[in-house]
């Protein structure tokens, strides 16, 4: 569908997806004035607290999609794993961000690290291996010691195993589900950063400070702002981002994710075509969120500021297993009066689950990343 003008507020906007970042994007989007219509097919799903209209579905019923074509204006995505063709039947009725195309591409790790190479874009070396036989057909020992990945619905830690022979290599495929994989080198890592940016479809690109970020169990544990990189590293990362966005021809909120290796410098690790949690600071750190920045984009409003209001930013996501002796105390957080708690909303409480987060501001790098970390320390104490 040709986009010619803005969506003006008191229109409904249709969100595929219903979890924490479906909750965001809903709630900023009715600060805006806009009616919100969530689909997702889990019940207890957290969005469900704030929609305006609740749709309890796959997202293959075709009843649903139709009405959410018949009464909404635009549609965007929370998570890239909706499938692609949805997002493409609706480009067909209403305006749609992200696109088919860069969806497809960044739900599949085979397509997507394959796109980045033939784009000249530098990703550690990988393998793909989508049969058990490729496992001993291919020279697989150079890739050694390394990680299979499951190529698509792969997330926090999870579809992922640490390789380092075709013993441990074959039996990771077969826990797998023989499913298609992709078998990166492990590199010598540095640091982990991404990039959180916003294109709209005019072309304009508005890019937050860029983020360091520390994965316990493949699972991001803290986000600091700004990153402690050269400037030259930073350049560089805007750069890889605005060209990655445009050869996607890509509208709405998108991260990239850089490996920065002490031998091959900045690698690109994945994109993730929608908000994503290394952005969470941005709710209580930047004049305009990144949830806020979706909601813009989708329906041709200006794009918003993405400067600090604060020097510096941390960010911690709480798991589920601070909740494994009942309810967490947060008397500390919220005497603290630079951090701020998001909870999601979710029922049940899971190790490993993201349950929340905490957001500290402050005027000094070291001084924040202390101030969060003390917090963190006084909630395990007390669970």
């Amino acid at each position: 569908m040709k986009v010619t003008t803005m969506i003006q507020p008191n229109n409904w906007l249709g969100c595929l997806g219903g979890g924490q970042l479906g909750k965001m994007f809903s709630i900023k989007a009715q600060q805006l004035g806009y009616y919100v219509m969530v689909m997702d097919p889990n019940e207890d799903a957290p969005a469900r607290s704030v929609a305006n209209k609740w749709i309890c579905a796959d997202y293959s019923d075709q009843k649903a999609l139709h009405y959410i074509a018949k009464n909404c204006s635009g549609v965007t995505t929370e998570f890239e794993n909706v499938p692609a063709e949805v997002l493409g039947f609706f480009e067909k009725k209403l305006v749609v961000s992200p696109k088919q195309g860069a969806v497809r591409i960044s739900q599949d790790r085979i397509l997507e690290k394959e796109f980045l190479n033939k784009n000249g874009f530098k990703t550690s070396p990988f393998l793909s291996i989508k049969t058990g036989k490729e496992i001993t057909n291919v020279d697989t020992e150079t890739f050694f010691p390394g990680f299979l990945k499951v190529s698509r619905f792969g997330y926090d830690g999870k579809g992922q195993s640490l390789v380092d022979n075709t013993y441990s290599l074959r039996k990771s495929f077969e826990r797998f589900g023989k499913t298609s994989c992709v078998l990166e080198k492990a590199i010598d890592l540095e640091k982990e950063i991404s990039v959180i940016l916003v294109r709209d479809f005019k072309g304009q690109i508005a890019f937050y400070p860029i983020i360091e970020n520390r994965h316990r169990g493949g699972i991001l544990d803290m986000s600091v702002v700004p990153a402690s990189i050269p400037e030259s590293v930073s350049e560089e990362a805007i750069n890889i981002s605005h060209q990655l966005a445009s050869k996607l021809n890509y509208v709405g909120v998108m991260c990239v994710e850089f490996f920065l290796s002490r031998k091959d410098g900045l690698l690109v690790n994945e994109i993730a075509p929608r908000p994503h949690n290394s952005g969470h600071f941005s709710l209580d750190a930047c004049e305009v969120c990144q949830f806020e920045q979706q909601v813009r984009a989708l329906c041709q409003i200006p794009l918003g500021s993405t400067k600090l209001k604060a020097s510096s930013a941390v960010m911690i996501n709480l798991l589920g297993d601070i909740w494994s002796k009942g309810e967490p105390d947060w008397f500390d957080l919220f005497a603290t009066s630079s951090a701020h708690l998001h909870l999601y909303g979710k029922r049940k409480a899971k190790n490993g689950r993201k349950m929340g987060h905490y957001t500290v501001l402050g005027e000094s790098l070291e001084t924040t990343k202390e101030e969060a970390l003390k917090i963190r320390q006084s909630i395990n104490s007390k669970t």
